[in-house]
């Protein structure tokens, strides 16, 4: 189809309107074709000059037809960039824009060309008002078309819009609530896991013995409740001749593998005890038993030897924290002796203290996550004799377990912590009620 020549706005804008509905154009593509020619006529029109529009239709690979629709207009200070247009063009070295779109199917009276009949009204305008009139109508009438396919498209995008946002939405709380569900699905494996730890563990840990004129009793508290394995253990036993063995072990470390250290030297100790070894040589020997299969074993160790009779108490030690006694009059001793631990250079304990526990005396055999709570042990020895003063006279299976809760009210360096306490019982006065009863 020829150029056709227009001078004003309203006859382009008619004439472009007619080709988007002869060749079918979709409702976006003709309502940015029409912007686009005329922000680019506007600056020539204004000027007084005039514009020429042609469109042409030509095959494209695939077996589409393109719709080339081409404007020729003078170029001016106030024309916009071709590539700035709501459908952008191509600009050629001539000075005119050319637009390429795609044609959909159209019936065969569609395919008469809309620009002859505006072409001729654009080169010779009717004079008159009605005509005016008429054109005018026609132009808003048009304008109104395409503001209500826009308002339609922006319609549709904002239903899509919304039905993703709601989409996403679901997605979202779905996704959440599985997160919800896998968090306790975690906690209940974490305490189911930490309850059969410690139900091991309660089985690895003997229950107080049963001796006539002594009372007993202990408490442990992993430094991590979920994960109560470490290497804080005890025993005690009742020895052929009557005295009571205690073994006090702190393996270096946490987790399963100090656990199974500190089984080891608490077996190895009650092995020998039973043999009937000295106890001055009872921790160096546990070393030399030890130390061929576990070479990177390190631990402390607490012997105490009780005769119920007379109380009689022996002590050896290899670098561990000393016992304390609290005197049935309320007065308070550490037990302080020498000795390298299991696992440490030149182990075994320098000699063997002996002390007597009379009537009403207890005590009080630990680890050092007791006393180092607050990362300084002589503070928390000043603080456990206190609180062993303010315990003692309860019944023995509460003692163990109040003092760890004093001592634990500001924890800097958690660790795991045992509490030991043997008391050794009042016998009754001649004429008391109980007087000659087991």
């Amino acid at each position: 189809m020829s150029p056709h020549t227009f001078h004003t706005l309203p006859s382009l804008r008619h004439a472009v309107r007619g080709i988007c509905r002869a060749h079918r154009l979709s409702s976006p593509n003709g309502a940015r074709l029409v912007l686009s020619v005329s922000r680019l006529a506007t600056a020539a029109l204004d000027a007084g000059g005039s514009v020429r529009l042609e469109a042409v239709e030509h095959p494209a690979p695939g077996g589409r037809t393109l719709l080339a629709v081409t404007l020729h207009a003078a170029r001016t200070p106030a024309s916009p960039s071709p590539a700035d247009l709501p459908l952008p063009g191509q600009a050629t070295p001539d000075g005119t824009v050319a637009w390429h779109l795609p044609l959909g199917e159209r019936r065969g009276a569609d395919r008469a060309p809309a620009l002859a009949p505006t072409a001729s009204r654009a080169t010779a305008p009717a004079p008159g008002g009605a005509r005016e009139a008429a054109a005018a109508e026609a132009e808003i009438a048009a304008l109104e078309g395409e503001l209500g396919a826009a308002l339609s498209r922006v319609d549709t995008l904002s239903t899509e819009l919304h039905r993703l946002k709601d989409e996403l939405a679901e997605t979202n709380s779905g996704v959440l609530a599985l997160y919800v569900q896998l968090e306790e699905r975690d906690e209940q494996l974490r305490r189911a896991h930490g309850q059969i730890l410690r139900e091991l563990e309660d089985a690895l840990r003997p229950p107080p013995i049963t001796v006539h004129g002594m009372d007993l009793a202990v408490h442990y508290a992993p430094a991590d409740p979920d994960a109560p394995t470490g290497g804080d253990f005890y025993d005690w036993l009742l020895l052929p001749d009557g005295t009571v063995h205690i073994t006090v072990v702190d393996a270096l470390g946490h987790g399963v593998r100090s656990t199974r250290s500190a089984l080891n030297v608490t077996h190895a100790v009650r092995t020998l005890a039973l043999e009937g070894h000295p106890l001055e040589s009872i921790v160096a020997r546990t070393h030399d038993i030890l130390a061929p299969f576990d070479p990177e074993l390190m631990a402390t160790v607490l012997l105490a030897r009780i005769d119920p009779e007379t109380g009689a108490l022996r002590l050896a030690n290899g670098s561990h924290p000393p016992a304390l006694v609290v005197r049935a009059d309320g007065t308070t001793d550490y037990l302080e002796l020498r000795g390298r631990g299991i696992g440490f250079p030149l182990p075994g304990s320098d000699t063997v203290r002996e002390d007597t526990l009379h009537e009403g005396d207890l005590l009080m055999l630990y680890t050092d996550g007791l006393t180092e709570s607050r990362r300084d042990p002589i503070e928390g020895e000043a603080r456990l004799v206190k609180s062993a003063q303010a315990h003692a006279g309860r019944p023995v299976e509460e003692i163990p377990g109040a003092v760890a809760q004093d001592m634990h009210t500001v924890i800097l360096h958690p660790d795991d912590t045992l509490a030991l306490a043997v008391r050794r019982a009042k016998k009754p006065q001649r004429g008391h009620p109980l007087a000659g009863q087991p």
